[in-house]
């Protein structure tokens, strides 16, 4: 298969997944943007409080955060 046969294979899938893919209704949208901030609020929290930790244990201070 040279590349014009990989390029038809490309188009061919991609095609594919246009068909099969929707748009989600509002509802569904909402509940995902939700659950993407939250997800991206608790691994910010969490990288400040490891942040927070690792200034107490080298610097002996907050001077680091």
């Amino acid at each position: 298969m040279g590349m014009i046969g990989n390029l038809k294979s490309f188009i061919t899938n991609a095609r594919h997944i246009l068909y099969v893919s929707y748009k989600p209704g509002n509802d569904r949208f909402r509940r995902t943007a939700k659950i993407i901030i939250f997800g991206i609020v608790i691994i910010g929290l969490l990288g400040f409080v490891i942040a927070i930790i690792v200034s107490l244990l080298v610097y002996g201070n907050l001077s680091f955060v």
